[in-house]
């Protein structure tokens, strides 16, 4: 080939790659121009669409002011039943876990021992009475005036210590017979108390002596609930405890629920821990349910006194930043502006008290601040509603929108 063809090839060849690549970057220019304008659209109709969220009102009501710590559920009283004298077990007369009165027959042990000492007992008490009754005869009729002339001095003086010496044994072997009457009496092993027995410690036909477990009788009616509250809270407990007895009560595990709402503070202790740095209270629960056990734990909530006309809103409108609380506020053409805001307290798990930055009536997000920023257009739904379904338009504008995001209109 020569040189001439050579270099027409050439240029052939360098027109060629000319032109395909113009047309390339005329093409990606025209769709780098359209993807915008589709973006700019969606982001327009994003920042103008209301956002549905759930608004409630403030309300101004009056609002007691709790205290809350965990507890333990302490017995009104817990005895250990224990024999005080020795000898054969014959019979448990109780079921475990059965509810007993004071002075029902728990166990027996072998009486007969004990009757026989007593039945002595009583006898030697007969026999000093005889005893004394001739001698007291003997100096009656020798100290009247038909016989004491006749009758030495020194023999009066002995009949009337005879008389003082059998007095004497009739004291001593009645009290040896009251003695054995309560040695008689403790064979029979009664509950002192009212209350539950618990499990059995020893069975029948076994030798116990005195100081031998035979079971644990607690009472739970009524109950004691036992807890700690930082010493900083010390003075408004003492304050309020003035006023008259703090209304205390238990919640469930999860603290919402009210258990038992009729417990009363009893004691404040006497001293602060100094190694928790929390002072000790005590208070006492009618039980009459039975629904507080011993060894429980629970959540203890007392109520100190009450705040009147404050400004409550729902624990969820307040939202957090690394400077202060804040509620997202709706404003009458229906777009929300923060609102910084001061906390005074929880009312209980779903409300809480705004001491500034509120009025009664002002409304407040309570879901769907994540959508929100200054200025947002809202929709307001009440708490449960579900916002409305969207009309064929908005679901046509949205479609274009989703197109165009993806690149440009359809060809």
């Amino acid at each position: 080939m020569s040189r001439f063809w050579k270099i027409v090839l050439l240029v052939i060849a360098v027109l060629l790659v000319a032109g395909i690549g113009y047309r390339v970057m005329g093409g990606g220019k025209q769709k780098t121009d359209a993807a915008p304008a589709g973006m700019a659209g969606g982001r327009a109709g994003k920042d103008n669409a209301p956002v549905p969220v759930t608004v409630v009102a403030a309300e101004r009501k009056n609002v007691p002011v709790y205290v809350t710590a965990q507890g333990t559920v302490t017995a009104y009283n817990t005895v250990t039943v224990s024999p005080q004298v020795g000898g054969e077990l014959l019979s448990v007369n109780f079921r475990e876990g059965q509810a007993v009165k004071k002075g029902d027959l728990l166990a027996q042990i072998d009486p007969r021992t004990f009757k026989a000492q007593y039945d002595q007992a009583v006898a030697s008490t007969r026999q000093n009475q005889a005893l004394l009754a001739t001698a007291q005869s003997n100096f009656e009729r020798s100290n009247s005036p038909e016989y004491r002339q006749f009758v030495a001095q020194t023999d009066l003086t002995t009949l009337r210590n005879q008389v003082a010496q059998y007095q004497a044994a009739v004291a001593a072997s009645q009290a040896s017979a009251a003695q054995a009457k309560v040695q008689l009496d403790y064979t029979r092993i009664t509950s002192p108390i009212n209350g539950i027995t618990g499990i059995r410690a020893v069975d029948p036909g076994n030798v116990v002596s005195a100081g031998s477990q035979i079971v644990t009788v607690t009472q739970l009616q009524p109950a004691y609930v036992l807890f700690n509250l930082p010493e900083q809270q010390l003075d408004a407990v003492r304050t309020a405890q003035q006023a008259g007895p703090l209304q205390t009560s238990t919640l469930d595990r999860e603290g919402g629920a009210v258990v038992n709402a009729d417990g009363k503070l009893q004691v404040v202790d006497n001293q602060i821990s100094s190694n928790s740095g929390t002072f000790r209270l005590r208070a006492e629960f009618p039980n009459a349910s039975a629904a507080l056990w011993p060894g429980q734990f629970v959540n203890v909530r007392m109520q100190l006194n009450e705040l009147p006309n404050a400004v409550v809103v729902p624990a969820e409108a307040v939202q957090r930043s690394s400077n202060s609380d804040f509620v997202y506020l709706i404003k009458p053409d229906s777009t929300v502006t923060l609102r910084d805001v001061v906390q005074g307290g929880q009312v209980d798990d779903s409300h809480v008290v705004i001491s500034s930055g509120l009025q009664a009536g002002d409304k407040v997000v309570t879901e769907g601040q994540f959508r929100l920023k200054e200025g947002s257009k809202v929709t307001q739904l009440a708490p449960g509603q579900a916002p409305p379904a969207p009309t064929e338009e908005q679901l046509k504008a949205a479609s274009q929108k989703g197109r165009g995001g993806r690149g440009g209109p359809p060809r």
